[in-house]
């Protein structure tokens, strides 16, 4: 078995997320075929099925790797600054995130309305808010669920209103109304 590291293999999963990111442009994901998904992506069904079960899998994988991206973004964030100045740059990072990914999130939320990315960005956002929060006299999850709500909505309104306002400008109307 080759190495995962192997530049062949992530050009060919690369591939693969592409071209399944540019059909979900075009589809319902249940109306994807592997078959289409190879054919975009310029390679045999033997290719795809050496490194993917099926469509689900691939899918799946895709959105592991934009889960440990958006955790890996979350790490980065000093965690001795107020609520307050923790959500704004909470709300940054998942901004700067979608902006960085904005083909993915576009394809996979805005068009097909898929809940599994949801998920993912709930449980991963959830999850480093509740750590942060652990402090508060007021119940985790509750607080987390409060915080929760308006880093996501805030970040799918700016990506649904194509970006109407900057970054900056989502921020600083945000840290008014805080």
């Amino acid at each position: 078995m080759k190495n995962k590291t192997d530049l062949r293999i992530i050009k060919t999963r690369n591939g693969l997320y592409d071209a399944l990111i540019l059909l979900l442009k075009e589809k319902t994901f249940e109306e994807i075929k592997v078959s289409d998904i190879c054919k975009k992506a310029l390679i045999n069904r033997s290719t795809f099925y050496a490194h993917f079960q099926d469509k689900y899998e691939l899918f799946a994988s895709l959105i592991d790797d934009l889960k440990q991206s958006l955790n890996y973004e979350l790490k980065n964030i000093n965690k001795d600054l107020t609520v307050k100045e923790y959500y704004i740059e909470l709300i940054k990072v998942f901004l700067d995130h979608i902006e960085g990914k904005e083909e993915i999130y576009r394809s996979i939320m805005i068009n097909n309305k898929n809940s599994i990315i949801m998920d993912m960005i709930y449980d991963t956002i959830n999850e480093d808010i509740s750590k942060k929060l652990d402090d508060l006299d007021i119940p985790t999850d509750i607080a987390s669920s409060y915080y929760l709500g308006g880093v996501v909505n805030v970040g799918m309104f700016w990506l649904r209103n194509g970006k109407k306002y900057t970054k900056e400008e989502m921020l600083d109307f945000l840290n008014k109304l805080i």
